[in-house]
C-alpha cells in the first residue's frame, strides 16, 4: 500500500496497514513527520503552515488515537509542539518510521493498464532529483487539505486599488506585523479569530468581517470541563438525532447563548447550519472594544473598506484574508477524485464511487464537529480492512450514493464506520456484563477508546483508559493541590434505569 503524506492521517494509515498485515510505504515530501502540526518559521511549498501560538481546539482525551492515550501530564488542550511530540511518540511506539520515506514527493498516481483485473496503481515518486516508478496494490491519499490557500480576490471589488498590505492567513506567523496598524480580518474561522485576538494586543484597531456569523464556544465549558468531553456523549447524540429539526435548532440556539447573547455581539449565525468556532478571548475583546465585528466586505478603497449595510468607510492598513483552502490532488487524474466547489464525490467521504476496484481511498477530507484524529484513524482501520478483503460487502456499499458535503455528525459517522469493521461498542450488551463501563460509555464522553473494546484491533487497555479519562484531565490542572477524580456526571446507579429504558426504546 502506498500512503501519501506522514501527517496525522498518514501515520494512522501506516499503523493500520501494519495491524492488518499489509505492507505500507509512506511517502513524505518534507524532511520530517507531523504534517500540519510541525511548525516551521518559513513557509514551505506544498506543506501546511501554522503560527507558533496555535493550540488544539479539541481535548487530548477526545483527540487521542484509540489505542494510544496522551501522557497524563500533557495539558488538556495541546500546543502544537506537544501535539507533534505525541505524533512522534506514536510513530516510535508502533515502529512507523522505517516505513516512511522522507524527502520523497509523489509525482503521479495512475491506474495500471490492467486495473480492471488487478486494481493496481503505478506510482511515480521523486527524491533528490531522481524519479522512481513503483507498482502498488492500493493507495491511501493522506495529503491533507491545508496547503493550497483560497484567495478569491475577484469577490472583493476594489482590492486592486487598495494601497495597504494584504495576505492570506497561511502567511501569518507573528503579531509584530500589526504593530500600531488598523487591521481587517476577513472571515471568521478559527484561524481568523485567533489572528484577530493576537493582532488586537498590538494593533491600533482590529475589525473582523463576517457575512454569516458563528456560534462561539470556549474550550472551558460547563463546570470548567473541556467542551468536547461535555458535549459529545452518546446520550446527547441520541437526543439530538431523534429531535425534530426545529426543536434541535432551538435547543442549540438556547445553549449557545447561555454564556452570552450572540446577537448583542454581532455573532449570531444567519442560518441553521451549526457553524461553531473555539476561542476563549473574543467575547471579552469585543466587550472592551479591542475587536469590532462588521458584516461582509462590499468594496475596498485606496486606504479604506466599505461594508454591506454600513454607510461609512473604515480606514484599513492591513487585510488578512482568512478565506480557507482549496483541496486538490495534483498527483491524481481529475477523473479519479472529482472536486467541485470544494466538494468531492466520495462514498463515506473516503472511496471514489466510480472505480472498478476499491483500491484507492482518501483520508481526512472531512469536517466533523469534533476531533479529527479519531475520525481519520477509523477511516484508516476501515480502509485497511477493505484492502485486505475483510471489509463490508462492496457490492452493497459502492455505487449506491456519494457524499457532497464535507461536514458530518461526528459520532454518527464514527459509529457507521466502526459497524463496518465490527468495532462499534454495544452499550446494551455491556450493560449486562460490565454495567460500570456501559454507563460510563453512554453518559460520559465518547472518547475514542470505546472503539477498541471489541472487534479487530481490540486493545486490552481500552476499558482502563475509559474509566480513567477524567483523571488524565484533572492531573495537569491540579498542580497546587493533590490530584483527584471529580466526576461531572450523575450517579451511575441513579441513571442506570434510564439507560436501560433508552436502550430498549431506541434499540441502542
Amino acid at each position: 500500500v502506498a500512503v501519501v503524506g506522514a501527517g496525522v492521517s498518514g501515520l494512522a494509515a501506516t499503523k493500520c496497514c501494519l495491524d492488518e498485515g499489509l505492507e505500507p510505504t509512506c511517502f513524505e515530501q518534507s524532511q520530517d513527520i507531523g504534517g500540519l502540526w510541525r511548525y516551521t518559521e518559513h513557509i514551505e511549498a506544498g506543506r501546511p503552515s501554522i503560527y507558533p501560538s496555535l493550540i488544539s481546539n479539541t481535548s487530548k482525551e477526545m483527540s487521542a488515537f484509540s489505542d494510544f492515550p496522551f501522557p497524563e501530564h500533557f495539558p488538556v488542550f495541546l500546543p502544537n509542539a506537544l501535539l507533534l511530540e505525541y505524533l512522534r511518540r506514536y510513530a516510535e511506539r508502533f515502529g512507523l518510521r522505517r516505513h516512511i520515506s522522507l524527502g520523497t514527493t509523489v509525482v503521479s498516481i495512475r491506474q495500471s493498464p490492467d486495473f480492471a483485473a488487478t486494481g493496481q496503481w503505478n506510482v511515480v515518486t521523486e527524491a533528490g532529483g531522481k524519479q522512481t516508478s513503483h507498482v502498488f496494490d492500493a493507495v491511501m491519499v493522506c495529503s491533507g487539505s491545508f496547503s493550497e490557500p483560497s484567495l478569491p480576490l475577484q469577490g472583493f471589488p476594489g482590492i486592486e486599488q487598495f494601497r495597504g498590505q494584504y495576505f492570506h492567513s497561511r502567511q501569518y506567523k507573528h503579531p509584530d506585523v500589526f504593530q500600531g496598524k488598523r487591521v481587517l480580518v476577513v472571515g471568521m474561522g478559527n484561524s481568523g479569530v485567533d489572528i484577530a485576538v493576537e493582532a488586537s494586543r498590538v494593533a491600533a484597531k482590529v475589525t473582523i468581517s463576517t457575512s454569516r456569523g458563528s456560534w462561539l464556544l470556549s474550550r472551558v465549558f460547563e463546570r470548567g470541563y473541556p467542551w468536547d468531553m461535555v458535549s459529545i456523549t452518546r446520550l446527547k447524540n441520541l437526543i439530538k438525532t431523534n429531535l425534530p429539526g426545529a426543536l434541535s435548532w432551538w435547543l442549540i440556539n438556547s445553549k449557545a447563548n447561555e454564556r452570552f447573547n450572540h446577537t448583542n455581539y454581532g455573532l449570531q449565525p444567519d442560518n441553521r447550519y451549526f457553524l461553531a468556532l473555539l476561542n476563549d478571548d473574543l467575547p471579552s475583546y469585543i466587550l472592551t472594544g479591542r475587536i469590532t465585528i462588521k458584516p461582509g466586505v462590499k468594496e475596498f478603497r485606496d486606504s479604506s473598506v466599505l461594508f454591506h449595510s454600513c454607510p461609512e468607510e473604515e480606514p484599513v492598513d492591513i487585510v488578512v484574508f482568512c478565506t480557507g483552502y482549496n483541496v486538490s490532488f495534483p498527483f491524481l487524474e481529475e477523473s479519479v477524485v472529482r472536486m467541485e466547489n470544494k466538494h468531492a464525490s466520495l462514498y463515506k467521504y473516503v472511496f471514489p464511487t466510480h472505480l472498478e476496484k476499491p483500491t484507492l481511498a482518501v483520508l481526512g477530507l472531512i469536517k466533523p464537529f469534533g476531533p479529527i484524529m479519531p475520525v481519520v484513524e477509523m477511516q484508516a482501520r476501515w480502509v485497511s480492512r477493505v484492502f485486505k478483503g475483510r471489509g463490508a460487502n462492496m457490492n452493497l456499499l459502492f455505487g449506491l450514493t456519494y457524499d457532497e458535503v464535507l461536514k458530518t455528525e461526528w459520532l454518527v459517522y464514527l459509529d457507521t464506520l466502526a459497524s463496518f469493521i465490527g468495532a462499534k461498542p454495544s452499550v446494551l450488551g455491556l450493560l449486562c456484563t460490565d454495567p460500570k463501563l456501559a454507563l460510563t460509555i453512554f453518559f460520559g464522553p465518547c472518547s475514542p477508546f470505546q472503539f477498541r473494546l471489541e472487534g479487530p484491533g481490540r486493545w486490552q487497555g481500552a476499558r482502563q483508559a475509559i474509566l480513567t479519562q477524567w483523571d488524565r484531565v484533572i492531573k495537569p490542572t491540579r498542580t497546587r493541590v493533590p490530584a483527584g477524580y471529580s466526576s461531572s456526571f450523575p450517579s451511575l446507579l441513579v441513571v442506570g434505569f434510564l439507560l436501560l429504558l433508552a436502550a430498549v426504546i431506541f434499540g441502542f
